[in-house]
């Protein structure tokens, strides 16, 4: 399994397009093969950041879906809706393996 974990840094003016594109991303990883476990918005501190993680079987999978969102027009137009509202700043997106007992 490998879990594919996003930082967001958002324009805080604009939390509710972002917790939009959110909504529509979750439904859209969990379609496409993903298990999206959710995105963390604003509440105390910080102001400008998002969190969200999602798992796939294993990186080949998560290489499967990142070809796909290119070609779904639900994702290009979750992308797009993104891009219009400028909901956020950037993103940084990093990879965790589980360890287990």
């Amino acid at each position: 399994m490998i879990t594919c974990h996003l930082r967001y840094l958002l324009d805080p003016i604009k939390i509710k397009e972002f917790e939009q594109y959110a909504k529509l991303w979750i439904e859209l990883v969990n379609r496409l093969g993903g298990i999206h476990h959710g995105y963390l918005l604003p509440s105390e501190g910080a102001s400008n950041v998002a969190l969200a993680s999602f798992s796939f079987p294993s990186l080949a999978d998560y290489e499967v879906y990142r070809k796909k969102v290119f070609d779904v027009a639900d994702c290009l137009a979750a992308s797009k809706y993104g891009e219009d509202t400028r909901c956020f700043i950037s993103y940084e997106r990093t990879f965790f393996r589980p360890v287990f007992q």
